[in-house]
């Protein structure tokens, strides 16, 4: 039933709107929180230039950014902190984030404006459903999926957004040579991606030693991995290329 909703109507507001029930498995629990009031304020003065609304549908990130520089895609940024960092460090990019969480994307619209950071786009929307109606095929050179939730009992992997489904649907999106970067605290997490990015034809792995690679520069480090590895706590970074 779900999929011949999904070929007969062009979002899934546009059927839920027309009455129509779908029925969703979220790899994510949806803690809204109460905005603050410098979220709220700059979603409210900034939103206009940086805010992406899914049901736009296809963007052009020619267009959206007006230049060709090559495009990243974040999911799941939490507050946006590391982001905004990347954005600020990397402006010969194009940075696009996609967050659930209301008080999250507030939070990264403040501090991209408090940086001056004009490369960076925002959703405030499933990645799933951004994927799939508003990103274009081959157009990203890279896709950061960095400490998603884990789901660590077993009755609840089904949640982890990391499946063979994902990973191949990440795969249309990018360019070729486009890299697919995760990062996990969750050792368990970081097999059951190595095993379903492996699984996958149409990717190279690109470590050395094909399982993980080092923490790359470009992925800021965070206060809570800081800590974390200062308890002996390790993380998982990997790295996969499409194939051509």
């Amino acid at each position: 039933m779900t999929d011949k909703i999904e070929k007969t109507h062009k979002t899934i507001e546009q059927a839920e709107q027309e009455g129509k029930y779908i029925r969703k498995v979220r790899s994510f629990v949806k803690r809204e929180g109460r905005l603050t009031k410098n979220q709220e304020r700059a979603i409210d003065n900034h939103w206009a230039e940086m805010g992406l609304m899914h049901s736009d549908g296809l963007i052009n990130p020619a267009a959206l950014f007006a230049n060709n520089n090559p495009v990243v895609l974040e999911i799941g940024f939490g507050m946006g902190k590391s982001l905004v960092e990347m954005a600020k460090a990397a402006p010969e990019l194009n940075f696009i984030g996609v967050e659930v969480h209301k008080p999250g994307v507030g939070a990264c619209i403040a501090s991209a404006v408090e940086a001056e950071v004009t490369n960076l786009k925002v959703y405030e929307h499933d990645a799933i459903e951004v994927l799939a109606d508003c990103i274009p095929d081959g157009v990203l050179t890279t896709v950061q999926l960095f400490f998603p939730d884990p789901w660590h009992k077993k009755k609840h992997h089904k949640r982890r957004i990391v499946s063979a489904e994902f990973v191949e649907t990440i795969r249309q999106k990018l360019k070729v040579d486009g890299v697919f970067h995760m990062a996990t605290d969750w050792e368990n997490y970081a097999e059951c991606m190595l095993e379903d990015m492996q699984k996958s034809p149409g990717y190279n792995n690109l470590s050395t030693t094909n399982d993980y690679v080092p923490r790359p520069d470009s992925r800021p480090l965070t206060k809570f991995e800081n800590r974390g590895q200062n308890l002996g706590h390790g993380v998982w970074d990997l790295q996969f290329a499409k194939k051509a």
